[in-house]
């Protein structure tokens, strides 16, 4: 493989790779044999990647949780915005690394 292609794997892809040789070695198996994990993995980061980005702002949305709560009472923003990051972080396991 060229270096210029070579993909770093970022810490979602390193997370689906370890669930894939612990849990599914069957399927980590064929996509390795297949020369298909490189690929498997890139997309997994990058869609994961993704959607750490767009999901938060959209739930905060949904919830009201407002750059005027966080001027109002930072701590109450502060805790409301790591629950979000916390639940995207579980969307992301069982959406994409634990699928």
């Amino acid at each position: 493989m060229d270096t210029a292609t070579t993909y770093q794997l970022g810490i979602w892809a390193q997370r689906r790779l370890r669930y894939l040789k612990e849990h599914r070695r069957i399927l980590y198996t064929n996509l390795l044999t297949s020369d298909v994990l490189d690929a498997h993995l890139q997309e997994a980061d990058e869609r994961a990647e993704e959607w750490m980005w767009r999901l938060p702002s959209e739930i905060a949305k949904r919830e009201g949780i407002t750059e005027a709560m966080k001027a109002a009472d930072p701590l109450v923003w502060a805790q409301a915005m790591n629950n979000v990051y916390a639940r995207v972080r579980e969307i992301i396991n069982r959406d994409i690394i634990f699928a």
